[in-house]
């Protein structure tokens, strides 16, 4: 064997031993007493948290967490204050907020996707046409009715209402708004030069517009008020199912009309991994790609990396290690039940990195 060689076997050998030492100090510290964590934020990442909680509190029966949804701007809010450990969002911290609260990490714990809704009689079982700059008018107050020439255009032969188009949208701050304004702001010239994207923005005043609270609200807003539209994470799906309303094809960057789906999901991602900057805050909506849904982004843990015990922080790394593991938390029977994406591999290393700062 050469000296290189026998070099980097050593090099190998110490990090292992270290890595080891980490593991072993963690479960110790979590072993030693109960740690309460407070998680709160994202209604889209909610269920998720709630289907995860089970299983790693086997793992770690001395970690109790509890869970609120209480909307991304919230989650974020109260992360930055220290009033929760976790604030969950599906939106990324903005460069102001960053250079205000240097000491906090935006780390993935998944990919999530969201769906444009709506409630017509007779035409919710079929998936219609929408897309960015038609939103954008709707929600503008521009396009009133749903027989509008803009919404025929894109949907030939469908026999379409000529009824008002009631407007939905989430009054609280909002990562699912954020993501729906990312759309509308990346698609659509007009709506980007007047009100842009954000957790919470200035609605037009569009004529029978309804404001909701959480995606919870945003469902049963929907459900209630027939020919209306909203913006809804595919973690509630179901509900829509079940409650069968309609679900729009959307129109990506490259002019092709899709549904959120696993594959087209995955096609998106897939052309933002080499994008996704080391500490991870990027958005994911409208990227390139034939197979690309456009709406589609990462679901964050926010959390400060300087934590008030060890143990706080041996619980912080431990939860969020188990959370983007292929064989924990971002495996296929959890990440489906919510029609979420797993991290790809390369991401799983940058937010890797980001726990370990965790300290």
């Amino acid at each position: 064997m050469s000296k290189q060689n026998r070099k980097f076997r050593a090099r190998g050998a110490a990090l292992a031993a270290l890595a080891g030492l980490g593991l072993a100090l963690t479960t110790l510290l979590l072993a030693a007493s109960t740690v309460n964590v407070s998680e709160t934020g994202s209604s889209l990442l909610y269920p998720l948290f709630n289907l995860w909680l089970p299983a790693f509190h086997r793992l770690h029966p001395n970690v109790r967490i509890t869970t609120t949804s209480s909307g991304s701007g919230t989650g974020i809010a109260q992360a930055v204050a220290g009033v929760a450990q976790i604030g969950a969002s599906d939106a990324y911290m903005s460069p102001a907020q960053m250079r205000q609260h240097a000491d906090i990490l935006n780390i993935p714990l998944a990919i999530s996707m969201q769906m444009v809704n709506y409630n017509l009689p007779g035409l919710n079982q079929r998936h219609l046409k929408l897309s960015g700059p038609v939103l954008a008018g709707i929600y503008m107050g521009k396009i009133r009715n749903w027989n509008d020439g803009q919404i025929a255009q894109l949907n030939p032969g469908v026999r379409l209402p000529s009824h008002s188009i009631i407007t939905i949208h989430r009054t609280d701050g909002s990562g699912d708004t954020f993501i729906f304004t990312q759309y509308l702001t990346f698609s659509t010239p007009a709506w980007k030069n007047q009100i842009n994207f954000a957790t919470t923005v200035s609605w037009p005043a569009a004529p029978g517009n309804i404001g909701a609270v959480g995606n919870p609200g945003m469902v049963d807003a929907l459900k209630n008020n027939e020919y209306s539209i909203a913006y809804i994470g595919t973690s509630f799906e179901s509900a829509i199912h079940k409650d069968r309303l309609g679900t729009a094809l959307l129109k990506n960057r490259d002019g092709n009309f899709l549904l959120p789906t696993a594959r087209t999901g995955k096609a998106a991602a897939a052309q933002m991994v080499s994008k996704t900057p080391k500490d991870e805050r990027i958005s994911l909506i409208f990227a390139p790609g034939r197979e690309s849904y456009p709406i589609i982004n990462y679901e964050y843990a926010i959390v400060s990396r300087r934590q008030p015990s060890a143990a706080m922080a041996a619980a912080l790394r431990a939860l969020f290690s188990w959370a983007i593991s292929p064989a924990g938390g971002n495996a296929p029977r959890y990440m489906h039940r919510v029609n979420f994406v797993a991290l790809p591999a390369p991401v799983v290393k940058l937010s890797q990195a980001q726990i370990a700062e965790i300290h």
